[in-house]
């Protein structure tokens, strides 16, 4: 990653996705690194099918058309695994057999184990999460859950990051913390970031631009 963060940005040129032959959604955007595009619509507007498409699995039955660009590069025909893209779901989905470090460690680069056992402490520190290195996911409560996700997400160094609901299962004041910190977060680390959201107080805090999908 651009150690400055400047010239980090997601450009989405010229996509059109049609399913079964039926245009679904077109779309023509750049995100700059610490901004949040929000995309918002009725189930099967297309909202997670645009998430599928910028992370190489679009389903079967849908059809792209149009590039995708990460910091200049084309990734629009690289392997999903070698994309760089951060996903945050509306689920932790932490290993439960795993401690939080060893949650975090999975997705992160390899590398010196001590120095790897350090930074993850730090981080868990600096998110409120101090000394809970060697706790396991269930005995964390949900908004410690959605911090340990978001840390994994963020060690895992990606050069853009995917948020598709990840407030949705959180109460309203947790909702507000949680969401409060991630945007943080992406700013803090100049990533350029889409979220996916049903949740109108999710856009407006994200304070950036808001697309609206409509069915076709």
């Amino acid at each position: 990653m651009n150690p400055t963060g400047e010239n980090n940005s997601l450009q989405i040129e010229n996509l059109t996705i049609s399913r079964d032959k039926a245009p679904l959604l077109s779309l023509n955007e750049t995100i700059k690194g610490g901004e949040v595009l929000t995309i918002m619509g009725p189930s099967g507007s297309g909202k997670s099918t645009l998430l599928n498409w910028l992370t190489g699995m679009l389903p079967k039955g849908f059809n792209a058309d149009g590039n995708v660009h990460l910091n200049g590069a084309n990734i629009t025909h690289t392997a999903s695994y070698q994309r760089h893209m951060g996903l945050l779901y509306q689920d932790a989905l932490l290993f439960p057999h795993l401690s939080v470090a060893d949650n975090i460690a999975f997705a992160m680069p390899k590398g010196d184990k001590k120095a790897r056992a350090t930074k993850i402490s730090f981080a868990l520190a600096e998110v409120g999460l101090a000394g809970l290195d060697h706790r396991h996911p269930d005995s964390l409560s949900g908004g410690q859950q959605a911090r340990v996700a978001l840390l994994r997400v963020l060690l895992s160094q990606p050069k853009a990051i995917l948020l598709d609901e990840p407030f949705s299962k959180l109460d309203s004041q947790l909702r507000q913390e949680t969401r409060q910190l991630v945007f943080e977060q992406i700013k803090q680390h100049k990533l350029p970031a889409i979220m996916v959201t049903h949740d109108e107080s999710d856009a407006i805090a994200a304070n950036g631009k808001i697309i609206h999908l409509s069915m076709n």
